[in-house]
């Protein structure tokens, strides 16, 4: 009967520390976005940095996420600027990129 209790406590304890790791996420992939729409902003300027933003911030591993979001604090440097346009590269991020920009000009937005 004790194993059961344990096991159960345990559970919600994995849960509570994914649910948080999940925030720290959220909180990290939200700073990085400012990061990455002001990179954008300087190195294409006229172009609407929002949606290749989101599309750099989702085709971005984690780690790379929580570096990028390091720069909100300590300023951008020229290795947070080269790991951005390294993700933008990406076919991954070309693909979602264009797909962002076909929609936006067939939606008329």
């Amino acid at each position: 009967m004790r194993f059961p209790a344990i096991a159960i406590i345990g559970l919600m304890a994995l849960s509570a520390c994914e649910e948080a790791t999940g925030e720290a996420d959220r909180i990290a992939r939200d700073t990085a976005k400012g990061v990455v729409n002001g990179i954008v902003a300087d190195r294409f300027p006229g172009v609407n940095a929002a949606p290749l933003t989101d599309c750099i911030i989702d085709n971005a591993k984690i780690t790379e996420v929580y570096k990028i979001a390091e720069a909100a604090v300590v300023g951008p440097t020229p290795a947070t600027t080269s790991l951005i346009l390294d993700i933008a590269g990406r076919p991954e991020t070309v693909q979602c990129a264009t797909d962002s920009a076909l929609n936006s000009f067939l939606l008329g937005g």
